[in-house]
């Protein structure tokens, strides 16, 4: 299963859609997913990937991580795998 793949059914599964229905130009908004929601999603894909994604909930807006949408959320995801495996 390739990252964009695992990323998008953990998103499914946080707004109870089936992956088909989540789309890379979604955002969470558009999926439903609150930031309780947000919060869950960021630390199953960190548990999923065995990574740590440089974001705070309490401060969003200052976060080094793109969550505008479901693609910025997959490339960014992609770019912490790549460096932890090199």
């Amino acid at each position: 299963m390739s990252v964009k793949d695992r990323v998008i059914a953990i998103i499914a599964e946080q707004a109870v859609l089936e992956p088909a229905d989540v789309t890379m130009d979604s955002t969470l908004e558009d999926l439903g997913i609150d930031s309780l929601g947000l919060v869950e999603s960021i630390f199953s894909i960190e548990e999923a990937f065995d990574i740590t994604i440089p974001f705070n909930a309490n401060e969003p807006d200052q976060s080094d991580f793109d969550i505008s949408s479901v693609a910025a959320i997959v490339a960014g995801i992609e770019r912490l795998v790549n460096e932890k495996q090199s």
